[in-house]
């Protein structure tokens, strides 16, 4: 099978790495890829926001199956454009893509099939919004109703942090995605990750995790796009996993086809769980990063069969086959991101570092330059390893990063603190 993955991130080095474990796949193309993805397989220069480009793209390399790894390109109608060509794409269609890239559209979806999540209210003009928020008090929770690259959520602990959020998105901060915004009870508990594939009809849970999303130690400084991650998240247990496939994954399946846009592809559920009551907080349309790195480590080959059988409507017959293990990923940052920070640092000491099926680093924004890999963004390499315990899991991934040479790096020390204590 001849597979094309888009993207270039961490998530796609470690989607890349799980194909690569099957034997079904002959051929890998990632586009764009990374360095690290380019040891495993081959990288395209391809515009992936352009449906036709990636149409033509596929057909010219006789492309047997497609994974759309990011939302934009699905939010773009990627997807779309695949489907109406005949090829074979894991990701959903334009129309269902809508549950990640407006946070309206889904709480309209919630109300509608009576899926628990936080009382909500939207706004398009800045007095109206800063009424309700003086109205309802703080902490509450400020997001732009369109795709920001995942920093368009702002928990606000004051009314004044609040009203500064207001200003911010409707003054432009994060382009037309915070022309509407979406105002949210703040919701108490502990948030774990859920994800499920969907066919458009069947749902078949994979996985479970939980990520780190402040800068520092502690769960201190400001949010990121995640500076790690473990799996299984232990707060969701079968029991609080069956409650919310039930009250909360199942009945929105069914009013997206009721609707006449199936979903298909992978249902990343972001919940907040309360003495064993899961609510949402949030749908996206991919997996989570660095979430998808932990989980693919622990999948491994069979990764490829459960998107595939997904892709072609056969998830009835599929099954998740889970080892009784762990895997735990440790974010390695550029020095002050999610801030300013340098471009183009050299990286030293990964060709010393083990790579199995118990400790992979996935790249996330790097490149090969001179000889030597460089860091191109803020998030630049995922750290990862599996063990027996969480606690074993922990210890490879922190004696990788306590290998890796980079002055300019730093990441977090106390990855899966939460489940560990």
């Amino acid at each position: 099978m001849n597979i094309l993955i888009l993207g270039g991130g961490g998530r796609e080095h470690s989607l890349a790495w799980a194909a690569m474990q099957n034997p079904k796949c002959d051929r890998l193309i990632v586009a764009p890829g990374n360095a690290g993805i380019a040891a495993i397989a081959e990288c395209a220069a391809l515009d992936i926001l352009d449906g036709g480009a990636v149409v033509d793209f596929a057909q010219a390399n006789s492309i047997d199956f497609v994974i759309v790894g990011p939302e934009a390109p699905l939010a773009a109608g990627v997807a779309d454009d695949l489907r109406d060509a005949g090829l074979l794409v894991f990701g959903p269609s334009k129309a269902a893509a809508e549950l990640e890239a407006s946070k309206r559209f889904t709480k309209e979806i919630c109300d509608a099939c009576g899926a628990p999540t936080a009382a909500w209210a939207r706004f398009t003009e800045a007095e109206p919004a800063k009424a309700y928020i003086r109205e309802q008090g703080a902490p509450i929770v400020v997001k732009a109703d369109g795709l920001a690259a995942g920093k368009g959520v702002i928990v606000a602990m004051t009314e004044a942090e609040a009203l500064d959020a207001i200003d911010e998105m409707f003054g432009g901060a994060f382009g037309a995605a915070g022309t509407e915004v979406v105002i949210e009870e703040f919701m108490d508990g502990e948030e774990a990750s859920y994800f499920v594939l969907c066919d458009g009809e069947n749902v078949l849970p994979v996985g479970t995790a939980q990520d780190h999303k402040r800068v520092g130690d502690g769960d201190t400084g400001p949010n990121t796009g995640g500076m790690g991650a473990y799996s299984p998240a232990p707060v969701l247990s079968d029991a609080v996993a069956q409650r919310a496939l039930d009250k909360i994954v199942k009945p929105t399946v069914a009013e997206m086809a009721k609707r006449g846009t199936p979903y298909q592809g992978v249902l990343y559920v972001g919940l907040m769980i309360k003495d064993g009551a899961p609510r949402l907080v949030e749908y996206n349309v991919r997996f989570g990063d660095p979430e998808c790195q932990v989980l693919m480590l622990r999948l491994g080959a069979q990764a490829l069969d459960l998107m595939h059988a997904c892709a072609e409507g056969r998830l009835a017959e599929a099954q998740a086959n889970w080892a009784d293990d762990h895997a735990l990923t440790v974010v390695m940052a550029a020095n002050g991101y999610p801030g300013s920070y340098e471009k183009g640092t050299p990286i030293k000491g990964l060709d010393g570092l083990p790579e199995d099926s118990f400790n992979m680093v996935f790249h996330a924004g790097t490149a090969e330059k001179d000889g030597q890999i460089v860091a191109t963004g803020g998030r630049v390499l995922n750290v990862t390893a599996r063990g027996a315990t969480l606690a074993e899991a922990r210890d490879r991934a922190y004696a990788m990063v306590d290998g890796i040479d980079w002055p300019d790096g730093f990441c977090r020390r106390d990855i899966g603190w939460r489940a560990l204590d």
